[in-house]
């Protein structure tokens, strides 16, 4: 039998760092962003991708502005090596890209890597060393002299490669594998002796990149451990200090935003998250992040469902629904309160303000999602989801008396569907219910005299017989109600009143709501008519004919 024995792990050290400044620090612009999709993310997948499937997220990953982009571990893969050469063969690496292969620190692999770059224009040589207490004590049985000898050594054949090639421009990069396990201090140890081999300056400077290759802290010790190790590495004018987090315990955005706070200038990550084991910090998520803040994330995502398409086929892997900013649902509100205020909110916003609308911290069309997707209606939704269904798609503006009526109706039905309900089932239901201009009472014509009051003249059919109706009000509808009980001795009131055009120009309809009070009971009825008199008086015969005074009359 399995024990669940917590006592079987130790929490990670904490930072000792005195004044520290990134909690009072505020996000402000983009960092230097790095995609690993085709290397880290491609490894993680259990079928690694095709040079065909390559090319088209290569073509994406371009597309949506990255400028630097992890292109595979040449040195080890056949078809990473293969990829690299039609990259450079078939010029298709734009002057504003940078590509960055990985390596390890080992001659013969740094010698391979440099021969799978030859006549690029410009590369990120990015070799690494495992520095972690763990992998020094338990994989390679080296003290803290004999990891970093490892780093020296291949800073040194790193840089020697490079000089074989000097129509390129290199960068060279550096990362101590599981820096979150290494002791602070030996990371910026093991990193300014590969600093000093390298000899960076402002001008040409070379980078840093400090992985939590596994996630094992909360994401703001990562962030003391970041501002420690840019407080005291040397030469910190001459180095981008990048991150790259992995998300183990799930906050790898969250480290990669509170790793900028504390100092970092560059962003490793992959789109939709993809990576080993939780995968690696999700650059969509992130650069959405600092959209809603008014931030400009420098990368163009304004068609996600592109992104969707080939990020889905390039790595046979789905994105989950609920996914951050892009996945199908992230928008949609089926409860019934959101969905309410959602609807106020979107009447109220205004053409020339700041966004502010309830539960949508963005506007779902900066990203090609339409408001179709924002209102879905199930069993848990109420009347604003509803209403904003028949408005969205009927122009119907269902007064507050007749959603409280309708509302119980449509979660009657989704609940015995036992699923969503769409729009054009509402609107029958709401046809079927309210609009009963027909059976047993039947408007046939009608005539008007207006002097001081109105004077109503009626043709009506009330169980097949023809039978005119008189009467006198402030207006058609008070006339006709008086005229209905001047005739049958019916007690007619009407309670509210509601109307509204469908639509624009000469060929719209108008669409009446009328609650009547009949013998005492509380009735609505509905009806639609390109005249607004006719409307009206069969919004009252709607009502009248869903009156049990009026069906006990009929029968």
């Amino acid at each position: 039998m399995t024990v669940f024995n917590h006592q079987r792990y130790q929490p990670a050290p904490a930072v000792k760092l005195q004044n520290r400044q990134w909690p009072d620090r505020t996000l402000t612009h983009a960092p230097r962003w790095a995609s690993v999709d085709l290397r880290d993310g491609n490894q993680a997948l259990l079928d690694p991708m095709s040079v065909a499937q390559k090319k088209r997220l290569w073509a994406l990953l371009v597309k949506i502005g990255l400028k630097e982009i992890e292109v595979g571990f040449p040195s080890a893969s056949q078809p990473d090596y293969d990829f690299v050469r039609w990259l450079i063969e078939e010029d298709q690496i734009p002057a504003d890209v940078t590509i960055q292969v990985l390596v390890q620190a080992r001659k013969e692999l740094i010698d391979r890597t440099y021969q799978a770059l030859e006549g690029v224009k410009s590369a990120i040589v990015h070799v690494y060393n495992s520095t972690s207490t763990v992998q020094r004590e338990r994989v390679f049985n080296k003290d803290r002299d004999g990891i970093t000898a490892i780093a020296v050594q291949g800073a040194k054949w790193v840089k020697q490669g490079s000089e074989a090639y000097p129509d390129t421009e290199w960068k060279f990069q550096y990362s101590p594998e599981s820096f979150t396990g290494t002791e602070i201090d030996y990371a910026v140890e093991v990193c300014d002796a590969v600093i000093d081999v390298w000899q960076p300056t402002p001008e040409r400077p070379c980078i840093i990149n400090l992985p939590s290759t596994v996630e094992n802290t909360t994401p703001n010790i990562f962030a003391d451990q970041i501002e420690y190790f840019c407080n005291r590495v040397s030469k910190r004018d001459s180095i981008l200090v990048s991150v790259h987090t992995h998300n183990d315990r799930g906050c790898a955005v969250a480290a990669a935003e509170l790793a900028v706070l504390a100092g970092a200038d560059r962003v490793e990550g992959t789109l939709m998250g993809n990576g080993e084991r939780t995968g690696n910090m999700d650059i969509v998520t992130m650069a959405m992040n600092l959209y809603s803040q008014g931030v400009d994330p420098q990368l163009d995502l304004s068609n996600p469902d592109e992104m969707i398409a080939v990020y889905t086929e390039c790595t046979q892997m789905p994105v989950h629904p609920r996914h951050p900013w892009v996945g199908e649902l992230v928008y949609t509100a089926f409860s019934g309160s959101h969905q309410d205020a959602i609807q106020k909110c979107l009447h109220r916003q205004q053409p020339d303000e700041h966004w502010q609308v309830a539960y949508l911290p963005i506007d779902p069309k900066d990203i090609g999602r339409s408001y179709e997707a924002v209102i879905r209606v199930n069993s848990q939704s109420g009347k604003g989801g509803m209403s904003f269904l028949l408005e969205r798609d009927y122009g119907i503006r269902l007064p507050r008396w007749a959603q409280l009526e309708l509302a119980p109706l449509v979660q009657k039905v989704s609940e015995a569907k036992g699923k969503e309900i769409s729009s054009a089932e509402i609107y029958q239901l709401f046809c079927d219910h309210f609009v009963a201009d027909s059976d047993p009472v039947q408007l046939k014509s009608y005539r008007i005299e207006s002097e001081e009051g109105e004077r109503i003249s009626a043709d009506v059919i009330f169980n097949g017989e023809v039978r005119t109706i008189t009467g006198e009000g402030d207006g058609a509808i008070s006339a006709f109600a008086g005229a209905w009980q001047r005739a049958t001795g019916d007690s007619i009131n009407v309670v509210d009143y509601s109307e509204h055009a469908l639509g624009e120009g000469s060929d719209a309809e108008a669409i009446t709501y009328v609650q009547l009070n009949a013998g005492g009971e509380r009735v609505i009825g509905v009806a639609f008519d390109s005249d607004t008199v006719s409307a009206s008086l069969n919004a009252i015969i709607s009502a009248m004919n869903r009156s049990s005074v009026i069906r006990e009359h009929a029968a």
